[in-house]
């Protein structure tokens, strides 16, 4: 076998051996030894991946409504606090349900690294190389070099050497780099005789190099770390504005939630009010007062009230499932949520001049956008510093020695700056027409004014969306005076028709439309004042002042540590340890339901008995001896040749005619 095949065969049986050795006796690989190729999916069971808790408990429903929940009191300003205390990722309100926003507290952290990482390269950067090498090469000599005929024969020269390398290097803002070097080679050399043996060969070098046109200048070299903050700043702002449409979104979904509830109660005195009209049109039928038509027309009140009720109590479970999304609570929790916050009322006159000022310093959209028109005109200064040659001044002195042990066992050593080097130069460098460096320049130049004319789009666009906001804002007060005045308008003409009614001088059908009238009257009032106060948070979330209307601020947790591997504090996951604290309350706190600020009530007509609202009857019978309905709940299609219907006992009517949730 030649001598380059027995290398290559002991190679071979030492990675069979340790490879053997790695292998128990079961056959399987203790340690990852060989990796094939993947040609199949290995997909685990998904009951293998760690298990995420879910809510246990079942939400609510139409039809399945537990009847031991809780009524949780709770005002706006605890909603809002609850909103910002589960935002660690920061949900927004779309429609009928909230979603993530994307954002979450951790971003402007994460992107804060950037600073550090751009501030690394002016960090020295230290070297330190060590090696120890043995050399054994085979030569071919002369047995005898006066007599070649003699022969020859293969000798070899060993060498021993350790090489020590130590480097330090240093960049400063300007762009120049200094670094310092030393170097130290020890060399044994066998068999032979040699004037030094062994023989250390040593040097220290001290170089600079300054870039005088590309990669030269203080705001060139800084222009990264600029950039890093301005990244920060953005992601800051960022999340702010996520933080602005949380609290705006809280807003509108509690008030959401009240619109609904008093939209529930007018459902359910209008089924009250249409139960007890088919009882009285039932009696006054049995007593032929009236036609079995006017019972049959209130029988289908009833059915369609009863319907539009069941809408409105879906709506208040909805619109509450809505606000426990966005809060950050469990679809149920044995509570539910009651609104203690009474609506504003009150006109608000806003100042158009101090609005759009606060809009443009405060928006964090204008914000950022300003922030982008920073970061590009660092990107144009880079730009322009690239575009430029590359011309750099170099500048090294090395101090050499030499040391070593003579034939005479006498060492040797050079004196202390006996030999020295020195090189001074110039280096210059262009790409012929700088094509590449010009085409990015003029890039950045023009995404330069792109961002400056989308600046100037996101100040038309404020400008314009605050006014649509204040347009909306008066239309939902003015359109709550109407409607208060519509559904006062609106009761007046219900006790008129149930007066008309009981003289029989108007047909039922009368009476249904000024019940159906009064309760879109209320309805439309409700609306409208929370509606007026949803735009009054979106006129905060417009002027960018909706966190500080709040006296919510944001602060920052400091990130302890020193140095890359020591830290001087136990390990803290930002934001668990400071949690946040309780802002001053804006809105009056309240001990009532929200709805009942609406001066729920209905005609005291209604609350009289049957007997009272039916004329005398001269029939011979005693008074009294007349048959009434109770209350009825659903009403059952007639059987053909039967008088009879089944009723079951209705809701009862508290007798302030405040709202009181069905169990």
């Amino acid at each position: 076998m030649t001598g380059f095949g027995r290398p290559l065969l002991a190679a071979l049986l030492a990675a069979w051996f340790i490879a053997g050795a790695m292998r128990p006796a079961m056959g399987q690989s203790l340690l990852p030894t060989f990796f094939p190729e993947e040609r199949s999916l290995q997909i685990r069971d998904p009951s293998e991946l760690p298990i995420t808790p879910l809510p246990a408990e079942a939400p609510p429903t139409v039809s399945t409504k537990p009847s031991n929940t809780q009524p949780l009191n709770l005002t706006l300003d605890e909603a809002i606090r609850i909103s910002l205390a589960n935002a660690r990722v920061v949900r927004i309100l779309a429609g009928t349900t909230a979603t993530a926003s994307g954002r979450t507290v951790y971003d402007p952290s994460i992107t804060s690294t950037g600073i550090d990482q751009q501030n690394a390269r002016f960090d020295p950067s230290l070297r330190v190389n060590n090696s120890w090498n043995r050399t054994d090469t085979p030569l071919g000599a002369f047995i005898d070099p006066l007599n070649p005929a003699a022969g020859s024969q293969i000798v070899g020269r060993q060498t021993q050497n350790y090489n020590f390398d130590l480097g330090l290097t240093k960049q400063n803002a300007y762009g120049g780099t200094a670094q310092l070097g030393v170097l130290s080679n020890r060399n044994r050399f066998s068999p032979g005789v040699f004037p030094l043996n062994p023989q250390t060969a040593s040097s220290t070098e001290l170089s600079y190099t300054q870039p005088l046109l590309q990669g030269a200048g203080l705001q060139a070299n800084l222009a990264p770390i600029v950039l890093a903050r301005i990244d920060t700043e953005r992601s800051y702002f960022q999340l702010k504005d996520s933080l602005q449409e949380l609290v705006r979104g809280t807003i509108e979904a509690y008030w959401n939630l009240v619109a609904a509830r008093v939209e529930m109660w007018v459902r359910q005195r209008q089924v009250d009010q249409a139960d007890f009209a088919f009882r009285l049109a039932d009696a006054r039928a049995r007593v032929q007062i009236q036609n079995a038509a006017e019972r049959a027309q209130a029988r289908v009140t009833l059915a369609t009230f009863r319907a539009n009720l069941i809408g409105a109590e879906a709506t208040v479970l909805q619109r509450e499932a809505a606000l426990r999304n966005l809060i950050g609570l469990p679809p149920a929790d044995g509570r539910q949520l009651v609104p203690t916050t009474a609506c504003q009322d009150t006109r608000y006159h806003p100042q158009w001049e101090a609005l759009i000022g606060l809009a443009a310093t405060q928006r964090p959209d204008l914000i950022e956008l300003k922030l982008i028109l920073e970061a590009d005109q660092q990107l144009v200064l880079q730009a322009k510093n690239n575009a430029q040659p590359a011309l750099d001044t170099v500048a090294l002195y090395r101090w050499n020695g030499l040391e070593g042990e003579a034939p005479n066992s006498m060492d040797i050593a050079t004196r202390p700056g006996q030999f020295t080097d020195w090189t001074l130069g110039v280096n210059f460098s262009v790409p012929i027409g700088l094509r590449q460096a010009r085409a990015q320049l003029r890039e950045r130049e023009l995404l330069l004014s792109r961002d400056r004319a989308n600046l100037q789009q996101g100040v038309h666009v404020a400008a314009h969306s605050l006014a649509t906001t204040l347009r909306d804002l008066d239309r939902a007060y003015e359109q709550y005076l109407a409607f208060k005045e519509a559904r006062e308008a609106a009761m007046e003409n219900l006790q008129q028709q149930l007066a008309q009614f009981r003289a029989s001088r108007v047909i039922f059908l009368n009476v249904l439309q000024a019940i159906n009238d009064w309760g879109t009257a209320v309805n439309s009032e409700a609306f409208a004042l929370t509606a007026y106060n949803s735009q009054l948070g979106r006129l905060e979330r417009e002027s960018g002042t909706i966190l500080e209307a709040h006296g919510v601020r944001m602060y920052e947790e400091k990130y302890g540590s020193l140095g890359p591997l020591v830290k001087c504090e136990p390990v803290a996951c930002y934001p668990e340890t400071n949690p946040p604290t309780l802002n001053a309350d804006r809105y009056p706190a309240g001990t009532e339901p929200s709805e009942k600020s609406f001066r729920l009530d209905f005609p005291q007509e209604w609350r009289k008995p049957i007997r009272d609202l039916l004329p005398p009857l001269d029939t011979g019978e005693p008074k009294g001896a007349l048959e009434l309905p109770p209350p009825i709940e659903a009403v059952p299609t007639p059987r053909p040749q039967s008088s009879r219907r089944q009723a079951v006992k209705a809701q009862p009517v508290s007798s302030s005619g405040a709202f009181q949730p069905r169990q």
